[in-house]
């Protein structure tokens, strides 16, 4: 197999540093891509683990299991509280959350809360740099 093949095949997913989230390699990870690479892989290390991929193995990189462990401490939000996130991040008051998702006004409340904690932040300014860079919404 080729490695473009590989990479049509969904054996391999491959990305900018620069733009790097954590949860978009877990997202292509848990969707079947046997290994993360870096667009910097240098060519040695492509050949190497396409070699180990098709030999049955996982590798992935040190850059990559890193970014991976962290995610592993952080808590996940649930399918409403990710809606709660977006609205929020589009600027939506609690009123009018409540009203777009057909729910009271202190549902939202708590779902606000437990998103600052399950995110780590004090603050709903805070919850849209941290929900960027875990990929729970994007640009």
């Amino acid at each position: 197999m080729t490695a473009l093949a590989a990479l049509l095949a969904g054996l391999f997913a491959v990305a900018s540093p620069r733009v790097l989230v954590d949860e978009d390699i877990y997202r292509a990870l848990e969707a079947g891509a046997v290994t993360y690479l870096l667009k910097e892989a240098l060519s040695d290390e492509l050949v190497t683990v396409i070699r180990e991929v098709h030999a049955g193995g996982r590798p992935i990189s040190p850059d990559v299991a890193a970014l991976l462990e962290v995610r592993k401490g952080e808590q996940p939000l649930t399918p409403r509280e990710v809606q709660v996130v977006r609205l929020v991040a589009e600027g939506m008051r609690n009123a009018e959350i409540a009203v777009t998702l057909g729910i009271s006004e202190e549902t939202v409340k708590v779902h606000v809360k437990n998103i600052l904690g399950k995110l780590n932040v004090k603050d709903r300014a805070a919850i849209i740099p941290v929900a960027l860079r875990r990929g729970i919404i994007h640009i």
